[in-house]
């Protein structure tokens, strides 16, 4: 199998999420790990080099993003399996054999991911770890979540079935990506793996969970999220993937909270102009493509549709 590790700038965060993936307890030589690197201008090149010789390295001209980060690490593909870590994340040892071993079970040849535990590295709650996801979940509001966040761990009650997995840290089955396409280059950051959580359910695979397989993330460490940068591939990725795959009445009130979103900030004085810009850019942006996009997915939704209703997707 292969693990997937996109990087921009994360000298200081390689170390132990590549660490991580070399102490799994897999067969040797089992894992292949291969870095791609988005045009990175710290010293990660140099570190992979120097430090990971065993880690195969793919170079970027630019920064493609998440997205085509990922892809460029599935290029030649043949194993049957892919893992994806963050590059401001690491994995238990036992973590991969875990999700492994349920995509193996009897009965889940129709599982096309499992998306692992991802505990907050260094945040806890009523003395227990805070959860930063336990899988992806969409609501009718227009967004998408990560299940479970901020939950401390001794109160976790998490259902083995979810929307959709999170691309932090996961295993996907190479069958299921061949089958429904690799992520949208597109999309850049945020909500690609929400994209393809929808593709793989209207292709007819299932997205579980797996308590056991835990993964530990220092949030937010590779990107801002409270950048303008965030702010626009946020707000306009939502728009998009929701206008793709939504019941047309949740795009409405997608776009409808989007559009009273700025101008409550305008009255109210409390965001920074960067990031109003950034909201009203990505706004105008969703709306020129929302036709489109509408049309492009339109088989995917009456796939979903037949298999018992998008209603059913949506978090209560």
């Amino acid at each position: 199998m292969r693990a997937v590790v996109v990087n921009w700038n994360g000298e200081a965060l390689l170390r132990s999420c590549l660490d991580s993936l070399v102490v799994q307890d897999l067969p040797p030589g089992s894992l292949e790990t291969v870095v791609v690197d988005n045009a990175s201008h710290d010293g990660s090149v140099d570190l992979l080099r120097r430090e990971y010789p065993s880690v195969r390295l793919v170079q970027n001209a630019t920064n493609r993003g998440f997205a085509g980060g990922v892809n460029a690490g599935l290029h030649d593909l043949r194993a049957p399996y892919v893992v994806l870590l963050n590059n401001d994340a690491r994995f238990e040892p036992d973590a991969v054999r875990r999700m492994i071993e349920l995509l193996e079970e009897p009965g889940n040849d129709d599982v096309g991911a499992v998306t692992a535990l991802l505990l907050l590295e260094g945040r806890t709650g009523e003395g227990a770890p805070l959860v930063n996801s336990t899988g992806n979940v969409v609501s009718r509001a227009g967004s998408a979540t990560d299940r479970d966040w901020l939950t401390p761990l001794n109160r976790l009650s998490a259902p083995q079935d979810v929307f959709g997995f999170c691309g932090g840290a996961a295993v996907l089955r190479t069958a299921a990506l061949d089958q429904v396409g690799q992520f949208d280059d597109s999309l850049f950051l945020y909500y690609e793996d929400t994209d393809l959580s929808w593709r793989l359910r209207a292709g007819g695979w299932r997205i579980l969970f797996h308590r056991d397989a835990v993964a530990w993330h220092r949030h937010a460490q590779s990107s801002d999220s409270t950048s303008a940068l965030f702010r626009y591939y946020n707000n306009r990725n939502a728009l998009l993937v929701f206008a793709r795959y939504a019941p047309f009445s949740v795009v409405v009130r997608a776009f409808a909270r989007q559009v009273v979103a700025p101008l409550r900030h305008v009255l109210r004085r409390d965001e920074r102009p960067e990031l109003l810009r950034a909201r009203i850019r990505a706004l105008a942006q969703a709306c020129r493509r929302m036709p489109v996009e509408r049309r492009s997915a339109r088989a995917a939704r009456r796939r979903l549709a037949a298999q018992g209703g998008l209603d059913a997707l949506f978090e209560r």
